[in-house]
């Protein structure tokens, strides 16, 4: 029988050997399937794991709760029979709550999670046994109580940090937040409740800086917005004689302490905040923001808000400065705080200033913020100062409609007016951003390149300096000037100077980028005194030689204008020169509208001086001008005509002795066919006598340079020009 089980075992060990060495060589071979546990297996550790998750963790809670409960019933039935008296409940209720805190701490090293639940019960006893002691029996005063309880709840937070367990931090916030409902006589008086709450906070920011649990954070903060929100909207918001000062001073507490609480630990550990985190820290910052905003508005008669809104600034650069010379620092709170400086810093001259100082300081700021990024190398502040400028532009066009559009305005005084330096201001912000954008290689914002922006600003400055002059002359003129044919005349010309300027400015090398966009608007320019200048100085002309308001300056002075008018025609005709060469077709059709404008504005003139002459004369003002249009028109577009040939033929340009050769045609179709009827003997003879002239010389002219013309060969146009 010996032999027979000790061969027995050897076959065991073989198979077993056997066994493995399949296991071994199935696990080499990948054709070979190991065999694995059954599923079963893990759905029955799976089951162990949620067994003991509900034995060791939901039982014992559920357990101490019953527990409470049942030496609640226990006090209460003793009470109702009349075993014990008042005091002796309470000792009774404290020894209970200290029995369980005892066996806890005995406990704690071999069950520590079942010891703070046991913490948690005792601590539970212990707040509803100095509230019933305070409210039933009236044993302790109220003072007393609140005393009581807040050295209840600094014991626990101790509990807490000393078991490493979130849960009685959990539950002294409970409780804590709980007193003084527990011990409330119903009185109102916020200055006791607040300065309990104030440090119950306070107790929760110092468990904060040695523990990282957010729940307590998230609590505390919520408990606190609901009592302080309920008092506000009860006790604050529309009440007559509110304590609004009481209100302001506990929110900014409640604000610091809650600013503190919610950075303190990441900060200490060189932890990086997450989402939820930097919710935490906008949110207290505009809830206290948007509470002290009220609070502030209502304490009239003096305006604090834009202080307020400053300090805020202030407060927030001062932590973001000392976490910015701390490399160890998470990234993003520097960027949020910086972020939230920018904001109530943007926010400061909206709130407290009106009108065009909000615009003087984002004027400042934009520039400021520019400069700030450079130093710091921060691009949260470089995107600010885009904001910031585009801030500045909404608001400044909004001063313009209330400064110079505003009928009840009419006390400005010329250029020294805060309309006037409000542009300057900005303009400087414009040319101080461009200056400093020079150093910038990185892209501003995603798509937009220092280039690019710089030439947007550039932009800007054109046009800011355009509308700071046309706004401080339209506004200048409609004060000093009665007739409206006038005022437009000063302001066309103001315009036709400006555009002129733009044309020379941007046929330079420099600038030629400007050249097309600025040519096309001078030859709308162009065709606007054709449409609607001319006809406000026929109509100046027409008021001074009638005497109807106008002087002789307001009739001189459109000589500027038409000055102007010529220059931009001639600064568009050097672009598309420039452009396409002196012989090109683009050409050719400039230089007939150069010539016609040219002719346009001389007929124009030569009405003018014929009109001013016969009128100081004594002569009909009608019947001098139908004589100067048959007679000076012929001689005036002769001689216009010959110094076309003439050019022409020196230049070699087939363009010019066309329009020569056309205006020559014109001037017979309209002798012929309209000047002869009711014309003076005298002024037929001079102008039949001054074309006949003026066509035996252009005849003259073919004939001596035809060779010239013809038979050489053409001259390059860089020689011509």
């Amino acid at each position: 029988a010996g032999q027979r089980q000790h061969m027995s075992i050897r076959l065991e060990n073989d198979w077993a050997a056997i066994a493995g060495a399949q296991t071994v060589a199935a696990s080499k071979d990948p054709g070979q399937v190991v065999n694995k546990p059954p599923a079963a297996s893990k759905t029955f550790l799976k089951e162990r794991n949620w067994e003991a998750y509900i034995g060791s963790n939901i039982i014992n809670k559920i357990g101490i709760g019953i527990l409470v409960l049942g030496i609640g019933f226990y006090m209460k039935y003793a009470m109702d029979e009349g075993w014990i008296s008042d005091i002796g409940r309470v000792i009774l209720g404290m020894i209970s709550g200290g029995l369980l805190i005892g066996i806890a701490h005995r406990i704690r090293k071999a069950y520590q999670g079942f010891s703070s639940v046991l913490v948690g019960g005792g601590m539970s006893v212990f707040y509803f046994t100095i509230a019933i002691a305070f409210h039933d029996y009236h044993l302790i005063g109220q003072l007393p109580a609140f005393l009581i309880m807040i050295t209840i709840t600094a014991f626990a937070v101790l509990l807490s940090i000393t078991y490493d367990r979130k849960e009685l931090a959990i539950l002294s916030i409970l409780g804590g937040f709980a007193t003084p409902f527990m011990v409330s006589t119903g009185s109102g008086n916020y200055v006791v409740l607040f300065s309990y709450i104030l440090t119950l906070n306070v107790g929760m920011m110092v468990l904060a800086y040695f523990k990282k649990w957010n729940i307590l954070n998230i609590l505390t903060f919520l408990f606190t917005i609901g009592l302080y929100g309920a008092w506000l909207l009860d006790r604050v918001i529309g009440v007559t004689d509110a304590p609004n000062l009481g209100a302001l001073c506990f929110g900014t507490a409640f604000y610091l302490v809650f600013f503190v609480m919610h950075i303190i630990n990441n900060v200490k550990e060189n932890r990086k905040f997450e989402a939820f985190e930097i919710m935490l820290l906008i949110s207290n910052t505009f809830l206290y923001y948007s509470a002290g905003m009220y609070v502030i508005h209502a304490m009239e008669p003096v305006d604090y808000k834009g202080l307020f809104t400053a300090l805020l600034a202030v407060f927030n650069f001062i932590f973001a400065f000392s976490l910015f010379r701390n490399k160890n620092a998470d990234r993003n709170l520097i960027f949020l705080l910086i972020g939230l400086v920018l904001t109530f810093l943007s926010l400061t001259a909206p709130v407290q200033l009106s009108g065009n100082h909000i615009t003087l300081f984002w004027s400042a700021e934009t520039v400021l913020l520019l400069w700030l990024y450079q130093k710091s190398g921060i691009k949260l502040i470089r995107l600010s100062s885009v904001i910031v400028l585009l801030l500045m532009v909404i608001s400044l066009v909004m001063d313009w409609y209330q400064i110079y559009y505003d009928p009840a305005i009419t006390d400005l005084s010329i250029v020294f007016n805060k309309g006037f330096i409000t542009n300057l201001v900005a303009l400087g912000a414009l040319i101080g951003n461009i200056k400093l954008l020079q150093k910038e290689k990185a892209a501003i914002i995603p798509g937009l390149t220092p280039g690019f922006y710089r030439g947007i600003l550039k932009v800007a400055v054109l046009l800011l300096a355009y509308g700071t002059l046309y706004l401080e002359l339209r506004y200048q003129v409609r004060q000093y000037i009665g007739l409206e044919a006038s005022r437009q005349i000063i302001i066309g010309c103001f315009n036709y100077l400006f555009l002129l300027e733009l044309l020379i400015l941007a046929n330079r090398e420099k600038y030629r980028e400007w050249a097309y966009p600025a040519s096309i608007i001078g030859f709308i320019g162009v065709l606007s005194y054709f449409f609607f200048y001319h006809i406000q100085v026929l109509q100046v002309r027409e008021a001074y030689l009638m005497g109807q308001g106008a002087g002789i300056g307001d009739f001189m002075f459109h000589g500027l204008m038409v000055s102007a008018v010529a220059g931009i025609a001639w600064q568009c005709f050097r672009y598309v020169k420039t452009r396409f060469g002196l012989k090109a077709g683009e050409t050719g059709i400039a230089l007939w509208v150069l010539s016609f404008v040219g002719i346009f504005l001389l007929s124009a003139e030569l009405d003018h001086v014929v009109l001013w002459v016969a009128n100081n004369l004594g002569y009909s003002i009608r019947e001098a001008l139908v004589q100067n249009q048959k007679i000076g028109y012929p001689i005036l577009w002769g001689v216009c005509s010959l110094f076309l040939m003439a050019i022409g033929m020196r230049k070699k340009l087939r363009s010019l002795r066309l329009i020569s050769l056309t205006l020559f045609l014109i001037i017979l179709v309209k002798l012929f066919l309209f000047d002869l009827v009711n014309i003076t003997e005298g002024g037929r003879i001079a102008a039949f006598i001054s074309l006949g002239v003026l066509l035996l010389i252009v005849s003259f002219m073919y004939h001596k340079l035809k060779r010239l013309i013809w038979e050489s060969p053409e001259v390059p146009d860089e020689q011509v020009a």
